[in-house]
């Protein structure tokens, strides 16, 4: 089994013991994503909604590194510190994704890295 890994500086470098993706055949498994900007390591915004779009913004970077796009996102899971906001959510996923949507979890957690409200992870296929 031969491994890559995706490294991308358009998305927020690993702040542990992992990589961004690893990719396995024509198969990425994406790390998790917490709202933080690239350029500064640091949290967009307070703000769900914009925290919800810094994290598609770097799953879309990590993606494209890999080849892919978030389209071919085969299954995504969300980390949510509040099950209220998966509402928004979900719209905020219809602006990043089109027909036919991956497969998701959505999960209540009681904390995320730098007290981010929301993360993501994933695996997507690419051709």
């Amino acid at each position: 089994m031969a491994k890559t890994i995706i490294a991308t500086d358009k998305a927020p470098k690993a702040i542990g013991t992992y990589s961004q993706a690893v990719k396995v055949d024509n198969t990425v498994y994406l790390s998790g994503q917490i709202p933080l900007v690239p350029s500064t390591m640091e949290l967009i915004s307070e703000d769900f909604s914009a925290q919800v779009r810094q994290v598609f913004d770097n799953l879309t970077a990590v993606c494209e590194a890999s080849g892919g796009s978030l389209n071919d996102i085969v299954k995504l899971n969300i980390f949510l510190l509040d099950l209220s906001h998966f509402a928004t959510v979900n719209e905020i996923m219809a602006e990043y994704f089109q027909q036919p949507y991956p497969a998701r979890a959505a999960i209540g957690v009681a904390a995320l890295p730098k007290a981010a409200q929301v993360e993501m992870d994933g695996i997507l296929v690419t051709e």
